[in-house]
């Protein structure tokens, strides 16, 4: 079989699941362990005799991360989440020509080692499948306005930021690639819900400790890529003296408490499910932790598609979990009626529902704005710069109004058709998986369509999912879909 061959995308069901090792791709190409061995030992000489010791100290860490990336490729993907949900900002400690965020690094690493695993093992294939050709064409587009709204010139900034969302939006390709066995679905949701708990917890201690020790402490991350000016802590209305908004390691509380619905929305099924991949007990702690740090965001969008989700899963699957939600409410109810807990959460939604707050006065502004924007440039939009005529703002709170601002209403049509496509392709799945009776199978599936349905309910309010600056927002979105499609596609 020539290399071509074995290359040529598979729209077919995956070749049967093996143990994702590279010791084994090593031990059958030494041609490949000597030039490994070579360049791990170029690299590490390098930096023990050239290097800070700080610096040396990282680079020898980043060669045995890359290491244990070369051994499985289940480190690469706990690395990548990791990266997403606790540090997504993170970039390399010292300046070069560019300086990448950690997470491009971890999506490049991932890609080229399964990317080199096909070529130099002889019994699997790249494989695309037609969701897969699909998102190819989504991207095309995007490049298109890309090119045209920067007449083919970009800046360097903002050639950079496409460059992260790219890579981050390709992660559905690793995935793919990459989960291959039941056993590492199970490893990919465990680092999912373990990623966002931690990533809870910081914003948790973060949110009650004194402020100035918070702002202390995230300025200290300036160093690896953060703000160490501006609106580093941040609170609603922007008032000092109001509530304080949780931000964890995120930047910005609304991408936060966006991060937390999908995963969160993902831990809270599982945790009704009849086979979890977690101890009940653990991801009950998760989930509440999760649960209380996106609260914390008082990011209204957040809270709507976390909402929108339980309901999603209680009229699709677990009946039961309509109790859990009227019992909620009703607490609630009690809470702020008879004892007035959470009276100015309560009042901010109220605000927000009528229009009359700041926030929501810009997005409506904001909104108006796009389609002005839409309107005038419907096709493929304005690209990803700025807005091509000076009456006119690009930006919108809207990941529909987004996509239909910056690749023109062809990207919106595309982008709507590939979810929906999703959700029909997925049902089918379930109810394949439950006529076998294969709950654990019914319970992914079930767990990644109430993440993206949170997702795409938290999309109406907010544009973060399709974001240039928020890569990690995209891995998100994309490696859930590409999660759901292998567990489609993975022999029962």
């Amino acid at each position: 079989m020539t290399r071509n061959m074995r290359l040529r995308p598979r729209f077919s069901s995956f070749p049967v699941a093996e143990r994702d090792r590279t010791a084994a791709l090593i031990g059958r190409s030494p041609l490949m362990a000597a030039l490994a061995a070579i360049l791990v030992g170029l690299v590490g000489g390098a930096v023990v005799a050239f290097a800070p010791f700080w610096l040396g100290f990282a680079a020898l860490a980043a060669l045995a991360a890359v290491y244990a990336i070369l051994v499985d490729t289940r480190v690469g993907l706990a690395t990548v989440i990791g990266i997403a949900t606790i540090v997504p900002f993170a970039t390399l400690p010292f300046r070069a020509v560019i300086t990448p965020t950690l997470l491009t690094l971890a999506l490049a690493a991932l890609m080229g080692v399964w990317i080199m695993r096909m070529l130099v093992r002889g019994d699997e294939r790249v494989t695309i499948t037609p969701m897969g050709m699909a998102l190819i064409g989504f991207l095309g587009i995007t490049l298109f306005a890309f090119l045209l709204g920067s007449n083919a010139s970009p800046e360097p900034s903002l050639l950079h930021n496409y460059v992260k969302f790219t890579m981050a939006t390709l992660f559905f390709f690793s995935v793919v690639n990459c989960v291959r066995d039941r056993q590492t679905v199970r490893w990919v949701f465990r680092f999912l819900i373990i990623g966002a708990a931690i990533s809870a917890v910081i914003a948790l201690v973060l949110y009650v400790i004194p402020d100035q020790m918070a702002l202390q402490i995230l300025v200290s991350f300036g160093r690896i890529g953060y703000p160490t000016e501006g609106r580093v802590l941040r609170y609603v209305e922007d008032d000092p003296n109001g509530l304080m908004r949780a931000i964890g390691l995120s930047v910005d509380p609304n991408s936060f408490g966006g991060m937390l619905a999908l995963i969160g929305a993902l831990a809270a099924t599982q945790l009704v499910s009849e086979r979890p991949t977690l101890p009940r007990r653990m991801l009950l702690v998760a989930t509440g932790v999760i649960l209380l740090a996106l609260f914390l965001t008082y990011s209204r969008a957040a809270l709507g598609g976390m909402i929108v989700a339980a309901m999603y899963v209680a009229t699709l699957r677990y009946r039961r979990l309509w109790w859990v939600i009227l019992a909620t409410g009703a607490l609630a109810a009690v809470l702020f009626i008879g004892l007035g807990v959470g009276e100015r959460f309560v009042e901010r939604i109220v605000e927000g529902v009528q229009f009359r707050d700041r926030a929501n006065q810009m997005r409506l502004a904001e909104y108006q704005n796009a389609i002005a924007i839409i309107q005038a440039y419907p096709v493929f939009g304005i690209g990803f710069g700025q807005a091509p005529e000076i009456d006119l703002v690009a930006g919108v709170s809207s990941i529909y109004l987004a996509i239909a601002q910056r690749t023109g209403l062809v990207g919106l049509t595309a982008f709507l058709g590939i979810m929906i496509w999703f959700f029909v392709r997925n049902w089918r799945a379930l109810r394949a998986a439950s006529v076998t009776g294969d709950e654990e199978r019914v319970a992914w599936l079930v767990s990644l369509q109430a993440a993206l349905a949170a997702a795409l309910a938290v999309g109406l309010l907010d544009h973060y999912f399709f974001n240039i600056e928020f890569s990690h927002m995209s891995a998100l979105l994309w490696g859930t879909i590409g999660l759901a499609v292998a567990i489609e596609e993975m022999e029962v």
